[in-house]
């Protein structure tokens, strides 16, 4: 399998070239070949690729990675042709029609998926963010950093449904998008690291079911995380509600958590 780090010149600010580095040792691991490829602005994006990872990135770099890759055709071809795209906050904005230039005018985006991004007007999301994704691997962690504001378009369903944090910042709870072979999100992390269920739902795309695979480093990892996320959580719901609190296994705005199994979220 080949895996691309696409523009990680322009779309690392974040260290998301990490989930390059996830998907393709977790297929190692299982004695599978795979080959992570870095591929530079300024030099074609390989055309004969499995797995295309874009990260996030400031507003010029934004800016020129869109151009970039509108020019080239490389990654929509690829995409056509049955690749797999997992897109993270810059590069979730990238893939869509349109985003916000450094002026807050819209720039068009590579057109992989019908979403639309324009800055928002309220305060910059930036935080640990908690998700809930059932057909993505339960519960999923991250750290969200942006200014946007992201609308899905019709045929374009959501990753999941924010428990905590702000995700998409349409004031519906909704995080992330999928359509197709293509997954974005807001999440930081890098996202495959904390959430190995979601990078194993994207190889699988790819190669089919995988056997279950042991890492107690990622659950330690995952498990911290959870662990933190619940009790900031659960001091909001009990501030949100007077004290009074709600069900011990329900999440932000009414939503049940549903944890995969494994998942815990600390109950203090």
């Amino acid at each position: 399998m080949r895996v691309v780090d696409v523009f990680p010149d322009l779309l690392g600010t974040y260290g998301d070239g990490g989930n390059a580095v996830v998907l393709a040792q977790r297929l190692r691991w299982r004695g599978m070949g795979a080959e992570v490829v870095r591929a530079p602005s300024g030099s074609p994006v390989p055309a004969s690729a499995d797995i295309y990872c874009l990260g996030g990135g400031e507003d010029g770099p934004q800016a020129q990675a869109a151009a970039a890759l509108a020019e080239d055709g490389s990654l929509a071809r690829a995409v056509a042709g049955g690749a797999v795209v997992l897109a993270v906050c810059a590069g979730f904005q990238i893939v869509g029609a349109t985003f916000a230039g450094a002026d807050g005018r819209p720039r068009a985006g590579v057109g992989l998926i019908d979403v639309a991004s324009r800055r928002g007007t309220g305060r910059r999301a930036v935080g640990e963010i908690l998700v809930e994704a059932p057909e993505m691997g339960g519960l999923l962690t991250g750290y969200e950093n942006h200014g946007g504001v992201t609308e899905l378009g019709p045929g374009v369903a959501p990753l999941g449904r924010v428990l905590a944090g702000v995700g998409n910042g349409t004031g519906g709870a909704t995080e992330g998008a999928v359509a197709g072979r293509v997954v974005a999100t807001y999440l930081h992390g890098p996202v495959l690291a904390r959430n190995p269920a979601l990078a194993d739902h994207l190889l699988e795309m790819v190669v089919g079911p995988l056997p279950a695979l042991a890492d107690p480093d990622v659950e330690e990892l995952r498990s911290e995380r959870l662990a933190a996320l619940g009790r900031g959580w659960r001091r909001r719901q009990r501030t949100a509600s007077g004290g009074a609190g709600e069900g011990r296994r329900h999440g932000g705005r009414g939503v049940p958590l549903a944890p995969r199994r494994g998942d815990h979220l600390e109950a203090r």
